[in-house]
């Protein structure tokens, strides 16, 4: 693998420039491209409130982008337009910092889906701040604990395996491990997009989660990106049901079930799906389940048939609504 290091240099005061007000955000971050599963992505935790909202930046079929330290967002919404338009990462991000009077306390990295790859930490960017740039991926870091963040986030994303969300999740957890940000934690987010765009904004965006303050960031990004799954699956078993294919439908629904056992919204709709590819005897003990966890759900039973999702018939209706739950007490 090849890498680029950014060198230890002597830091000096932050360096005045083109007088654009700025936020100072000690971030790491890593942007990566997985070209087999078709994503690219960002994600960063920082001791700043909602930093995934000032950070992050990708856009399906063009790229990712960081932009951290003395935070320019115009590295995000002006690099995505730029790559958008056919420019590589290393060009757009060598155009902008032509551009920028302060680029010595930006630390910016940007990643394309055509594999270029490039990252920036201007000289008085505050220690431990630097920079390594890998195959499909670059990781970068500022006002670290020590110097081991970065070669570590690195170490730890080149030899990690799963989707691309998990490889990022791997890779902040190793970030903190190494010490992290010296202020401690607060907020943590994950951008992933698809390398090519379908045009429908929903679908080009597999994962887009914030965690805004937390006492354990990552923690909770990790639980969120679990939830997300949980509801991927939810929202197949939503598209197969439309298509007629109710057992797919409930094998998706259980899916999403079984990864959130308390999910009980799953469940409902693993039942309907069963009573609607006429199961109800394998629907009857799981509409009996969700009754007992929270009775509102046999009133929605009523209102299935009106939007089509359970056959008009009075006495299927009636034999749902009717389940008898077990006294839990």
């Amino acid at each position: 693998m090849i890498t680029r290091r950014m060198p230890k240099t002597s830091r000096k005061k932050c360096a005045g420039g083109a007088g654009k007000k700025t936020r100072n955000a000690g971030t790491y971050s890593i942007i990566a491209y997985d070209p087999e599963a078709g994503q690219i992505g960002v994600a960063v935790q920082s001791h700043w409130f909602a930093v995934g909202a000032l950070v992050a930046w990708a856009k399906a079929g063009v790229g990712a982008v960081a932009t951290q330290s003395f935070i320019e967002p115009s590295y995000g919404s002006s690099g995505l337009e730029m790559m958008g338009s056919g420019k590589s990462a290393p060009e757009t991000l060598a155009a902008l910092l032509a551009e920028d009077g302060m680029k010595d306390v930006r630390q910016v990295a940007m990643i394309d889906v055509n594999d270029g790859v490039d990252a920036f930490t201007g000289d008085s960017c505050v220690d431990d701040a630097g920079h390594i740039v890998g195959h499909h991926f670059s990781v970068q870091a500022n006002m670290m604990e020590n110097e081991r963040v970065v070669p570590m986030m690195e170490k730890t994303y080149a030899a990690s395996t799963g989707d691309l969300a998990e490889r990022l999740l791997l890779t902040l957890e190793a970030a903190e491990s190494a010490g992290g940000d010296i202020r401690g934690r607060q907020a943590a987010a994950m951008l992933v997009v698809r390398s090519k765009a379908t045009g429908n904004y929903t679908a080009d965006r597999v994962f887009d989660l914030r965690v805004d303050d937390h006492r354990q960031p990552l923690d909770e990004l990790r639980r969120l990106v679990n939830v997300a799954r949980a509801y991927q699956h939810m929202n197949r078993g939503d598209d197969v049901f439309t298509r007629g294919d109710f057992m797919e439908a409930v094998r998706e629904y259980r899916r999403s079930a079984d990864m959130l056992p308390g999910l009980v919204e799953a469940k409902f709709w693993q039942a309907v799906a069963l009573a609607a590819g006429n199961r109800m005897e394998a629907a009857r003990p799981i509409f009996a389940e969700v009754f007992s966890q929270e009775p509102r759900w046999r009133k929605m039973v009523k209102r299935l048939p009106k939007a089509g999702i359970l056959p008009d018939e009075a006495n299927l209706i009636d034999d749902i609504t009717g389940i008898e739950v077990k006294d839990r007490g």
